[in-house]
């Protein structure tokens, strides 16, 4: 069986590595209204969606924005939440109090991709190191969505039981 240089050079790599390099801290590429541009204006105004649901829905609790954002029968495939549109209200009304709306998401945004009707916005998030609990480490958090007519239609992150 063949493989590909690369594949084998990475899979060394991989195997090779005693863990004596340093991870990398999880940074944004840009600032947000850098990463809300694009050349498509379908999928500048995708990407715009997103930004302002996640702002005012979800960092901001402004639950009445859902109907606004989301279809009424959007699907979520995150596993401690619900399918539905009145179901994803519930579950965000049992912990989420309404704030003020601000202009950029709070979250430390690395990337906002569109391609077709969907999005996939990435974060950096710092957890505590496993090994110290005295340090931290960074990585990236992914929520993926799909628009249909002008509103997310369907969700998807990396979010586990």
């Amino acid at each position: 069986m063949k493989f590909p240089f690369f594949t084998i050079g990475a899979l060394f790599l991989l195997l090779s590595s005693t863990g004596s390099f340093a991870q990398l801290p999880v940074k944004p590429l840009a600032p947000q209204s850098e990463l809300l541009k694009s050349n498509d204006s379908v999928l500048a105004q995708n990407k715009k969606l997103v930004y302002d649901m996640w702002r005012e829905f979800l960092e901001a609790g402004h639950l009445e924005a859902a109907e606004k954002y989301l279809t009424e029968d959007y699907m979520q495939h995150n596993p401690l939440a619900a399918t539905g549109r009145k179901a994803v209200v519930e579950f965000f009304s049992r912990f989420s109090k309404s704030k003020e709306i601000v202009d950029t998401i709070k979250t430390s945004v690395v990337s906002i991709v569109a391609e077709k009707d969907l999005v996939v916005i990435s974060f950096a998030r710092e957890l505590p190191d496993p090994k110290d609990n005295t340090k931290k480490y960074t990585t990236t958090w992914f929520d993926m969505f799909r628009i249909e007519n002008g509103k997310i239609a369907e969700h998807w992150d990396c979010a586990v039981k």
